[in-house]
């Protein structure tokens, strides 16, 4: 009888597929194709399929952006199947750590591993040290890849060819010379963008600084290279390029992926490049000494008072508001500095993209400081919160299902255009290129659903179903009140910004509600600052300025 009972739980499948967009194109990984040889494999072997997770259009290099494949860990934990199966195993990972790091998961769960193809199953030691051996083989041909193609960027380079993408005042264009797959792009000026260029190198050899800069082009309708405004950061990086001296950088930073801007690259190759240049040497020089002189950042002033900065909502364009000072003389000649809150984008980009919309900081912060401790003086209101929580609560669930059939719907279509993309293809009717960026866009409209999908599932799967009770309302903000009053400003900052979502302010400047992470489910003798996370509920207070004091929620 036990004997039976191992068989038939052995016989659960959860099957994994994967495949990025340049496999797709070129051999034929599909989805339909990786899910059919599994289907029949199953079928042929007596095996029950319990589950399929499909992450399309993604690399197998990260782990973590994987949300079918965390998903499939977490119902591995919760023991909803006994085996996986792959079509091969570098569709679980081409990462030999990432590799076992699953694999070992796996094992503590009591779950086993199986490739399809490649027929070695984890659960025998041979399965094991064939996955080692194999997991090992195909990291070294994924990195003996990689570094090849390092190696031809890097040449490419010293050639005087740019990699990368579009930069403002240039476009790319195939170069005659090349030929079949390997086909060689050069850099073409773009008269109508270089006008911006010299424009922005000029103002700012004039003694303008970055916000100057992008506050005059945002007046003048000018746009960046992907259509958007222009911002502080965006003036600087086109006036630290090079490319527009006629210089190719490359290797700027080395491992981005893992390691962003800490990996700058001190040494990076910098060429005379093949393209026209749009400003003058001489300029540029020019342009890099004043970068000298005003590199000496002044220090910050008091940052840590700045209890709301990024929490409190422009009224106008919804972004979060940073600290501005005004500076004023009063009649004994004394100077006093006011704080406000001010709309990020108006201080970045300037009035034509928004306004500044300012809310006095002293204001703000003793408005937020005072509300949260006065609910718990309202008895009615604890119970009237915490009716409202349940009510949106018992009603979320038909929402998310909804949502979550409409992104199956979605999905189903972007898999229907893929198909007919590719069938076009396979019938030579269409460029290799533009086959790639179309294929590149549906990937990525695929992936953000996907993400939405999986987070719907987390929601779900999280929500027990049990009502908010009085005591945990009033448990989560006795206990917040206590740490806050206690902490010092730097640790009230934090505080703050760990807690609450975002406040939102009404037009003439006064606060209208305050956002808090709460999570309902938090157990009873649990430090609730410990479950205020994202994705919780949302505890809003509000502020009727005829009636007095007045809370909402949100789910």
């Amino acid at each position: 009888m036990q004997a039976a009972e191992k068989l038939e739980k052995a016989s659960r499948v959860a099957l994994y597929v994967r495949v990025s967009t340049e496999e797709q194109a070129e051999h034929g990984y599909s989805i339909e194709a990786q899910l059919d040889i599994l289907r029949q494999h199953c079928k042929s072997n007596n095996k029950e399929i319990v589950a399929e997770y499909v992450d399309p259009g993604v690399s197998g290099k990260e782990m973590t952006k994987r949300a079918k494949l965390q998903k499939l860990l977490r119902d591995a934990e919760l023991g909803r199947f006994d085996e996986v199966m792959v079509w091969k195993f570098n569709r679980m990972s081409r990462k030999m750590y990432d590799l076992m790091k699953i694999v070992s998961h796996l094992d503590k769960h009591k779950v086993s591993f199986r490739s399809c193809s490649e027929n070695f199953d984890t659960a025998t030691p041979m399965g094991r040290f064939s996955l080692h051996m194999m997991g090992a083989v195909g990291e070294f041909e994924r990195n003996t890849i990689v570094d090849n193609v390092k190696l031809g960027m890097k040449q490419r380079a010293r050639m005087g060819f740019r990699n990368g993408g579009a930069c403002l005042g240039y476009c790319s264009v195939e170069d005659s010379g090349g030929t079949g797959k390997k086909r060689k792009t050069r850099l073409v000026v773009v008269p109508e963008e270089a006008v911006i260029i010299k424009k922005i190198f000029d103002l700012y050899a004039a003694g303008k600084g970055f916000r100057a800069i992008a506050t005059q082009l945002n007046r003048e309708g000018a746009k960046t290279k992907k259509g958007n405004f222009f911002a502080p950061d965006s003036v600087r990086e086109i006036l630290k390029n090079p490319i527009y001296a006629g210089t190719v950088r490359y290797n700027r930073y080395e491992g981005w992926s893992e390691t962003r801007r800490r990996g700058k690259n001190d040494k990076p190759i910098l060429t005379e490049g093949r393209h026209e240049a749009i400003i003058s040497r001489e300029q540029w020089e020019q342009v890099q000494e004043m970068f000298a002189k005003r590199s000496k950042a002044s220090p910050r002033v008091h940052d840590s008072e700045n209890l709301l900065t990024g929490l409190i909502r422009c009224p106008e364009c919804g972004t979060p508001m940073v600290i501005s000072r005004s500076h004023y003389r009063l009649k004994d000649g004394s100077k006093v500095a006011l704080r406000y809150y001010s709309c990020g984008q108006f201080k970045g980009k300037g009035s034509t993209v928004c306004h500044a919309n300012s809310v006095r900081a002293d204001y703000a912060e003793a408005y937020v400081l005072e509300r949260i401790p006065l609910v718990l003086h309202q008895p009615k209101l604890l119970t009237a919160i915490v009716k409202a929580v349940n009510q949106k609560r018992r009603g979320s669930g038909d929402a998310l299902l909804g949502e979550r059939a409409a992104i199956e719907e979605n999905l189903a279509q972007i898999e229907t255009k893929k198909r007919r993309i590719l069938e076009v293809y396979e019938m030579e009717g269409l460029d290799r290129e533009a086959l790639a960026i179309r294929l590149d866009t549906l990937a990525a409209e695929a992936r953000n659903l996907c993400t939405r999908r999986a987070e719907i599932d987390s929601e779900m799967e999280e929500d027990t179903g049990q009502e908010v009770t009085v005591a945990t309302v009033r448990q989560f903000l006795e206990q917040f009140n206590r740490v806050l009053q206690a902490a010092s400003p730097e640790q009230k900052k934090t505080l703050l910004h760990l807690v609450i979502r975002e406040i939102t302010i009404h037009a003439d400047k006064t606060i209208d509600q305050i956002v808090l992470h709460f999570d309902p489910d938090s157990e009873a003798g649990k430090d609730p600052l410990a479950n205020a996370k994202a994705n919780g509920s949302l505890l809003h207070f509000g502020a009727n300025r005829k009636r007095g004091p007045k809370w909402r929620i949100a789910i």
